[in-house]
């Protein structure tokens, strides 16, 4: 075997979603930085999406990117087909090795005031979407493969206002236990990764940019600080390495310990 199909061969290809901005972004340089090429996907931002390729490209990676509504079932037979012939164009085999069920959006509204659409509109993206676009993409993940979907601290506590998100979040979170159990026998790990308030522009960037609230995060949190991008993506990458292979169907909370 050649050393360029020697490095093919052993190279890990991971999927990141929502990964033109915030902890998408971070977690698929992360991976990146580990040796790891990508596969990213955006909802409308080509521009940010193409500046992460290019930031990926120069940590001497391969990545490509497709733009993908999680939300939108119908298109995950589209985008399926479009892993397929990148994985065979861009790197000549036929499966990729880790999942990061990651995209999603903000919602805040209180219980009595939540409409049907917005209900509706959180769980196709954040709960139907993740359920059937890993179905979907699930012939072409490599046995001992990885999965990781992203959870919330607000599956654990509870603030006003976010009762669909953190719903949704808690249905990832039994949805993570059961593809635990029912993939182990091909020796995938399917994790849950639950991150506390982040400053990134998620839900309109009020914890980076509202010192007010990133003050209360601070003041709820054991390390005393709100959470960067730079806790998130680092720990993803290091759930998706072999050092973890033994790891599944968890729920691993990276908060820095709020509401403790």
């Amino acid at each position: 075997m050649s050393d360029q199909a020697q490095q093919i061969s052993t190279t890990k290809v991971a999927i990141v979603t929502g990964a033109s901005r915030g902890l998408g972004r971070n977690t698929a340089l992360s991976l990146a930085r580990k040796g790891v090429d990508l596969i990213i996907t955006y909802h409308s931002n080509r521009a940010e999406a193409e500046s992460a390729i290019a930031e990926i490209e120069a940590l001497g990676r391969k990545a490509v990117a497709f733009r993908l509504d999680t939300g939108d079932i119908s298109a995950f037979e589209g985008f399926s087909d479009e892993v397929r012939q990148a994985l065979r164009n861009v790197w000549g085999r036929e499966r990729f090795d880790y999942l990061v069920n990651n995209a999603g959006i903000a919602h805040s509204a209180p219980f009595a005031e939540t409409k049907e659409a917005d209900f509706d509109r959180l769980c196709n993206i954040h709960f139907k979407g993740v359920y059937f676009l890993t179905q979907k993409l699930l012939p072409l993940i490599a046995d001992g493969g990885r999965i990781v979907n992203l959870s919330s601290g607000l599956a654990r506590f509870s603030l006003p206002g976010l009762s669909v998100y953190a719903a949704m979040k808690g249905a990832i979170e039994v949805l993570t236990r059961y593809l635990a159990k029912e993939l182990g026998p091909r020796g995938i790990a399917v994790n849950a990764v639950a991150p506390g308030a982040i400053a990134t522009d998620f839900g309109g960037g009020a914890v980076r940019d509202n010192p007010e609230y990133n003050k209360f995060v601070a003041s709820v949190t054991a390390m005393g600080r709100a959470g960067l991008p730079d806790d998130i993506g680092p720990m993803i990458a290091s759930l998706l390495s072999d050092d973890n292979r033994w790891v599944t169907g968890q729920r691993i909370e990276a908060s820095g310990g709020m509401f403790l």
